[in-house]
Parts: structure tokens; C-alpha cells; sequence
């Protein structure tokens, strides 16, 4: 499997590649900004592209322009994001304005080779990928009210189970419900919590628990 890489840190980058090369990729061009693996796709599509969020010359979300970019001229290409730190309104915004074959990850994870050179392959066959940290940090948010009060005991269970990365099928069989009622007590979770507040978050949160079902 082709991956190309892109990242302003030489020594993250390359360290990357060792990485991927012991997993069985073979990587096929490196970059250091988005423009250049812009070029570097156009003129020899991979099957995945490994990006930085953050790289020059802004260091904001340049690499989630770059994918928009290569989701653009080479759709076949799957895109892995990994950040520093995991930022929601850079992860919704990837999993609502991406039809699929996209990942967010922590840089973290990339420690765990087996875990991440899997993680690369399912963005590569049309997957999505997402941070568990991420739902983590979404069902965290605290207010001057705290809005897990509003939850009852069972959707503070399912809410427990969603925050260790399980499935809507393993919170169903943990709780011993059917797969339909966890995914009920999910969207009303997330209303409780005020992190639905109209169609559009709607279907960002749909699409950002799209992972949770086996």
C-alpha cells in the first residue's frame, strides 16, 4: 500500500516513515507544507495521505486544507489527519465535509504501530477513522450549569461505555439493550448536553459517532 507524508517537523516526518516501512507501506513522497503534497499527489496519486493539521506557513489548520485540496483533484485518495492535540471544531469540521476515507488521530497514537498501520489501511479502503480522545473531550465540556445532571442513570451508563470507545453494539450488549435504544440514548444525550443545537450539529455529531456502530 502507497502513502505519502506530510509535516513540517523533518525528524517527526521521517521517523513516520520508518514507521509505515516496518508496517508494510512503502512511502512514495514526503513534504514538508501542503502545497508541495499537493503536487506530489497530483503527479502520482497514493492510496493515503498522512497529514500534519498544523503546518506553515499559518500553522492552523493548513492540513485539512491540503486534504480538502486532494479530495478534490484525486477523490480515491484516503486522508489521515494527526494533530498535536485533539481540537473538535477541526475533527467536525473533517467528518462533515468528507464523504468517508478520513481519519483524526492524535500524534500519540502513532507509538502503537500495529494500532496505527491499521488505523492508516481503514482510511485507505473508504473508513473513517476518529480519535477516541476525541468523544472523550466532546462529552467532558462542563458549564456554569453542569448538564450531566439532566442525563438519568442509564444514559450516564451509555455515556460511561461511549467514553472508553465502545461500539453501539458492545454498549448494547454490556447494558443488555437493543442496538436501536443505545443509538436513541446517544442523539438524546448529545441534545442534553447542548451539543445538537440545530440540523447542521446535528449531522456533525451523527457523523463524528459514526465510529460507535459496529
Amino acid at each position: 500500500m502507497r502513502v505519502m507524508l506530510a509535516d513540517d517537523a523533518v525528524l517527526f516526518r521521517e521517523g513516520l516513515a520508518r514507521i509505515l516501512t516496518d508496517v508494510g507501506f512503502t512511502v512514495t513522497g514526503q513534504a514538508a507544507d501542503g502545497p508541495t503534497l499537493l503536487s506530489l499527489v497530483r503527479a502520482d496519486p497514493p492510496d493515503v495521505a498522512v497529514i500534519d493539521l498544523r503546518m506553515p506557513p499559518g500553522f492552523a489548520a493548513e492540513g485539512i486544507d491540503a486534504a480538502a485540496a486532494i479530495r478534490a483533484t484525486a477523490p480515491g485518495v484516503g486522508l489521515m489527519l494527526l494533530s498535536q492535540y485533539v481540537e473538535v471544531h477541526h475533527a467536525l469540521r473533517l467528518m462533515t465535509d468528507f464523504d468517508g476515507a478520513v481519519g483524526y488521530l492524535l500524534k500519540d497514537r502513532v507509538s502503537d504501530l500495529t494500532a496505527f498501520g491499521a488505523d492508516v489501511r481503514k482510511v485507505a479502503r473508504g473508513d473513517t477513522v476518529i480519535d477516541p480522545e476525541l468523544v472523550t473531550r466532546l462529552v467532558s465540556r462542563r458549564r456554569e450549569r453542569d448538564p450531566l445532571d439532566a442525563l438519568t442513570d442509564r444514559e450516564r451508563a451509555v455515556l460511561a461505555l461511549m467514553a472508553q470507545g465502545l461500539s453501539n453494539t458492545a454498549v448494547a450488549a454490556d447494558l443488555h439493550l437493543a442496538v436501536k435504544t443505545v443509538e436513541a440514548h446517544v442523539t438524546t444525550i448529545f441534545m442534553k448536553l447542548g451539543l445538537i443545537q440545530h440540523d447542521r450539529e446535528h449531522r456533525r455529531v451523527l457523523a463524528v459517532l459514526t465510529f460507535l456502530r459496529a
